[in-house]
């Protein structure tokens, strides 16, 4: 990627967007190379780099598949299962925790609230 044109923080000419953009807009990439890129100075470190790609190019954001949508629920439902108890948590179980709450905290959960 040596010789892609490079262009200061927001000052890149219309017709480039980032994955992010595309992705606002409803398009895709669609297998294009990186077309160009934008730095952003910093003091200390290296530039803040971000890449561009075409518009013209983007292809639309494939559209949902039932099998897609079951794949993706039952994904989402073994990461609120709870490995100690297996139960379902109601929330994200934290990879730094691994269990539940109240797997996690046994000696919290029984304690009585003080009011």
């Amino acid at each position: 990627m040596g010789a892609l044109p490079v262009f200061r923080w927001r000052l890149a000419p219309d017709g480039y967007a980032t994955r992010r953009q595309l992705r606002a807009r409803g398009l895709r990439p669609g297998g294009q190379d990186v077309a160009a890129q934008l730095e952003r100075p910093r003091r200390r470190r290296g530039p803040l780099v971000a890449y561009l790609y075409r518009v013209d190019l983007a292809k639309p954001v494939r559209p949902m598949t039932p099998a897609r949508w079951a794949a993706l629920a039952k994904a989402n439902a073994v990461r609120r299962t709870c490995p100690g108890c297996r139960r379902d948590a109601g929330y994200v179980i934290p990879a730094s925790i691994g269990t539940c709450a109240p797997c996690a905290y046994p000696d919290l959960s029984n304690s009585p609230r003080s009011t």
